[in-house]
This record gives structure tokens, C-alpha cells and sequence, in this order.
């Protein structure tokens, strides 16, 4: 897969790329959304998406006891039972990041990374200058993942150099650093064809994560734009033999759609998928609903919400 960075280039390759069969899309994912699972799966599956949770607090109202509290929570999801794995990483604006690895380190969570938002999350409307000073605050403060947005505005009047551009500029910043997690705000791409674009372009550009929204914009993270997703970093590793992931965020809320997606990674990516190093679930409500289930598979009955902390 020979592509360089120039427009011109960018817009021969994805004018190669296959339309999307929306109508195929919609029908596939209907169907895997109506798989069941064994109960022995389903303990698998919960503890699986556990361990994948970016548990994430993306508020103007965050407070450093609010970032403590949910690090505590990333460290031991549930404090009565030690079974339970910790989540795959705490996401938060890059001003929270030295709060939140400093706690991480404090309570025996040194293997958790810190994701940050950044390059103007999320609207992505800001200089070239001012995205890279965004970046580089969290990289400074101990953020080992780099959640950035693309440029829409760019994408969709057709100006693909410009995003690659700024994709490639803030992989070179992240350097081994950090990991670079590039969110497509699909909600925003309109299509199901601009979402395959804008995930190779991402990918062409450096992204070691392509990820579905900030979670601000709706529709999110929804059963087809993820398939169309885990097909393109399918074939970009059957291609380059270089595995990307891939982050759904926005409006997965409780266990059943959990389940879904790692259905969905399962059957359109494959099983190399199912790991925390290449699937992350976005999301602050889910991890509670999990806990919830997985007292239920454990103790028989539905605890009462007030067993788990309110975040």
C-alpha cells in the first residue's frame, strides 16, 4: 500500500477504495445483534469488556477529586471482589492528566495509561499551533495516549492532505511516547463511505487507534459505522500486516451493547482483536451496568444500584 502525502495521491487511493453496501451493513449487524451467548461466555465477555473500558470524564466540571475518584475506580472496578480486572485506561482533558497519573501511580495502578483529549477536543476548530501545544501539555504531563480529532471541515470539503498532514505532525509529536487514538467524529461524516475514507486516511497517516467519536456529537458509535470500521483495519493489516484498533465511543451504555461490539470484533476483525491493546469502548456509565451484571451472574440477584459508586 504505496501512498504519499500529497493530494493529489491520497485522493487517487480512496477513490479505490470499495462503496459501502449500507443495505448489507445495516442487515449483517442486525443479525449479530441478535447472537446469544453461553453464561460461561458472557463471564468472559463482561470481564473482557472491563478490562477495555477507557473510563472517561470529559466535563467542564471535572474536579481533581472527581479524576481521583474515577482512578480509583480503574484500579479496582468493584472493592469487594479482587477478581475483577482493572479498565484498559482513564481519559481525560489534558489538564487533568498529571492529577490522574499521579493518583494511577499512587494506588498500584502504574500499568493503567492516561488518555487526553486534545488538538482542541472537539470541535477540532483551532490553529495548527495551538493543537500541537494541546498535545504536547498532555504528553508533558504523563498522558501515554493521545485521543486527537480530525479536521471535518477539512475532510469533507475534500482537503485530505491537510488532515493527513495534521494526523502524521501529531504521530511525530507522540513519538514512543505515546499511542496516537484518531477520533472521526462519525456522527459528523454523514456516511457510511466517508467514515471507510477518513479510517484509511487516519490509518495511511500514523493512527495506532481510529476511534468513532468524542462522545459530544450524535450518532456515535453505532453497530454499522463500527463494522465499517473493524472492516478497515481488516484489510489494512491484510495488506500491511500492521494491526491498528479501534475505539467506539459515544452511547454504549450498558452490557448488552458491550456484548455487541465485541461480537462485532469477533466476526469482522477476528479474535486478535479481542484484547485491550486493540479495542477500547469510550464510555463512564457502562462500567457500573458490567459490575452489575457480572454480581448478578455471581451472586444470583440484582444488587441495588447504590452497590456500585456514581460517577
Amino acid at each position: 500500500m504505496i501512498v504519499d502525502s500529497s493530494e493529489s495521491s491520497l485522493k487517487a487511493f480512496l477513490k479505490t477504495l470499495p462503496a459501502v453496501d449500507e443495505v448489507g451493513v445495516n442487515s449483517r449487524t442486525a443479525m449479530l445483534a441478535t447472537r446469544s451467548i453461553k453464561t460461561t461466555s458472557k463471564a468472559w465477555a463482561i470481564d473482557t469488556a472491563i478490562s477495555m473500558v477507557d473510563l472517561t470524564t470529559l466535563e467542564g466540571a471535572d474536579t481533581p477529586g472527581k479524576v481521583r475518584a474515577i482512578c480509583a475506580k480503574a484500579v479496582r472496578p468493584d472493592a469487594t471482589d479482587l477478581t475483577v480486572p482493572s479498565v484498559g485506561a482513564v481519559c481525560v482533558y489534558n489538564d487533568m492528566v498529571h492529577i490522574a497519573r499521579t493518583t494511577l501511580d499512587e494506588i498500584g495502578g502504574k500499568n493503567i495509561p492516561v488518555a487526553a483529549v486534545a488538538t482542541a477536543f472537539p470541535s477540532g476548530r483551532a490553529s495548527f499551533k495551538v493543537k500541537a501545544q494541546d498535545t504536547q501539555d498532555a504528553i508533558d504531563a504523563g498522558a501515554a495516549e493521545i485521543d486527537m480529532v480530525i479536521d471535518r471541515g477539512a475532510f469533507l470539503s475534500g482537503r485530505y492532505g491537510e488532515v493527513f498532514d495534521e494526523i502524521l505532525k501529531i504521530k511525530e509529536m507522540c513519538g514512543e511516547k505515546a499511542h496516537l487514538k484518531v477520533i472521526l467524529e462519525t456522527g459528523e461524516l454523514v456516511t457510511l463511505d466517508n467514515v471507510r475514507k477518513a479510517s484509511y486516511l487516519a490509518m495511511l497517516a500514523g493512527a495506532d487507534f481510529i476511534k468513532t467519536s468524542t462522545g459530544k456529537v450524535a450518532p456515535a458509535a453505532t453497530p454499522p459505522v463500527v463494522f465499517v470500521m473493524l472492516e478497515a483495519v481488516r484489510d489494512y493489516y491484510s495488506a500491511t500486516k500492521i494491526r491498528i484498533g479501534v475505539k467506539p465511543a459515544g452511547g454504549i451504555r450498558n452490557t448488552k451493547d458491550a456484548i455487541k461490539q465485541l461480537v462485532l470484533v469477533n466476526e469482522v476483525a477476528g479474535p486478535e482483536w479481542l484484547s485491550p491493546a486493540l479495542f477500547r469502548i469510550g464510555a463512564s456509565a457502562l462500567l457500573n451496568d458490567l459490575l452489575l451484571q457480572r454480581m448478578k451472574m455471581r451472586d444470583g440477584y440484582y444488587a441495588s444500584p447504590s452497590y456500585v459508586t456514581l460517577d
